[in-house]
């Protein structure tokens, strides 16, 4: 490395993994043309890397907030490209961060860009999923099992529940990220998961009802997952990895001795996507306590598996014609055309009939979205909702962005298994379209939470 040339992480080299960092060359001679590049690694060990090109101004310094990316991975002023624009080292690999704990480093480093490359200086940003004072404690219901996370201080919070997936494993990255913004969240599947069953042919909602009574209980008392009736105790307390002993116990005694963190709303929101977007819809239709759902890239029916509550059947599915995928190039399926037409009279028993809910609802569709027609479906939702004179409802359209909107500044993910369809498929979306869109939404979803899930607590503005 040279001594002579340094990168900078501004404003520190940790933030929250919802944050963005600047990144700040000097050091070089004037006008030299270098390449920074950036890698991480997975929680399944999948590699993911981006390297752009850059010529340094007169004072040898390059601002990647400021100068452009003469090409690489993305090009143009693109201050978190770098992040944005990073690959798997394998095909058709999302980036799987599930367990909240361990931060996400990644390693940004510059070199040469003639010659061999030689490194000029390199730097890690450790980008956290839970911030500073959320506790993390795992629970369990009859028919679920999930992670809740509760802000420092005693509230009143508002109260999410995170569809992120139906089953199949645990995802924490968006709802302690969200806790991390003041809010209390449940992340929660029904299936797949530990001793929960492996598969299932039908949804019940008395489950996700099971979770949001749950939920609502938070401010009277918790029961740690040892057993122990306490608003925490020492073996279900999780620091953040590097914290002193002394200081973690002395937040424990100083949160045990305290009111416990209070729901402060009347009902629960609901975040989703996907299959879950159907899921939380049917939620707002048909139980009491929904106040508010966003619904990313969902249906408008109820799709896949037959939906019950009160062990009666209230929805049959929507089903899906494999037939009708597209084998694309990079080997991924594209299977956007291939569930049957929800509008078509033979589906319509499938619809979910939103226009019956209380709730407030935050439609949201991503144009390029080629899992399926999202756009076509939040149209539908929208159609439904005027033809019924209802009003609470707001709807957003991201244009050229893909399927999985997620909190921002992951890599793009054009492509991944699908556990569905049993093979990989394309998501859609053009990369830098869609992160910017990540970055809008997220703020949106937590301004939407606040506005709707009223709290005795003056709301606060999202950090974004």
């Amino acid at each position: 490395m040279s001594s002579q040339v340094r990168l900078r992480l501004l404003p520190r080299s940790s933030c929250l993994f919802d944050e963005p960092v600047r990144l700040k060359v000097s050091g070089l001679r004037s006008r030299q043309l270098v390449a920074l590049t950036a890698r991480s690694t997975d929680q399944k060990g999948v590699e993911f890397s981006s390297r752009a090109s850059y010529r340094a101004d007169g004072s040898g310094e390059v601002h990647l907030d400021r100068d452009p990316s003469l090409g690489g991975s993305y090009a143009g002023v693109e201050p978190m490209g770098l992040l944005w624009s990073m690959r798997p080292d394998s095909s058709h690999r999302k980036l799987v961060i599930r367990n909240s704990l361990h931060p996400h480093v990644v390693k940004f480093s510059v070199h040469e860009q003639d010659g061999d490359g030689r490194l000029l200086a390199e730097a890690a940003n450790e980008r956290l999923l839970i911030g500073d004072g959320v506790v993390r404690r795992p629970v369990r219901g009859e028919h679920f099992q999930g992670v809740l996370f509760t802000p420092p201080g005693p509230g009143p919070f508002p109260a999410v529940l995170d569809l992120y997936v139906l089953g199949g494993g645990l995802s924490e990255r968006r709802a302690s990220l969200l806790a991390t913004r003041g809010f209390v969240v449940l992340s929660l599947v029904v299936f797949g998961y530990e001793d929960l069953p492996k598969v299932i042919t039908e949804v019940h909602l008395d489950y996700y009802q099971e979770a949001m009574q749950f939920l609502q209980k938070q401010d009277k008392v918790s029961l740690c997952l040892c057993g122990q009736l306490s608003f925490v105790c020492l073996c279900c307390w999780s620091p953040r990895p590097g914290e002193q002993s002394i200081k973690v116990f002395q937040s424990l005694v100083d949160f045990s001795v305290s009111p416990p963190p209070q729901v402060g709303s009347k009902g629960v929101g609901v975040l989703s996507l996907s299959k879950t977007g159907d899921v939380a819809l049917s939620m707002a239709s048909y139980l009491p306590g929904v106040e508010a759902v966003v619904s990313i890239n969902g249906c408008c029916s109820n799709t896949n598996l037959p939906l019950y509550y009160k062990k009666k059947q209230i929805l049959p599915p929507l089903m899906v014609d494999f037939s009708k995928m597209i084998l694309t190039e990079s080997g991924a399926y594209m299977p956007k055309n291939a569930l049957h037409n929800p509008l078509a009279e033979e589906n319509e028993a499938c619809l979910i009939p939103i226009e019956r809910a209380k709730a407030h609802f935050l439609f949201v569709a991503a144009e390029d979205d080629l899992n399926w027609d999202s756009k076509a479906y939040m149209e539908e939702m929208v159609r439904r909702m005027k033809s019924h004179r209802r009003t609470n409802f707001e709807s957003v359209l991201y244009p050229r962005a893909g399927h999985f909107l997620e909190p921002p500044y992951e890599p793009h993910c054009p492509s991944s298994f699908h556990p569905l369809v049993g093979k990989p498929v394309v998501w859609g979306g053009e990369p830098s379209c869609h992160a910017a869109a990540e970055v809008h939404l997220w703020k949106k979803i937590q301004e939407f939470f606040r506005a709707h899930l009223s709290c005795d607590a003056a709301p606060t503005k999202a950090l974004l």
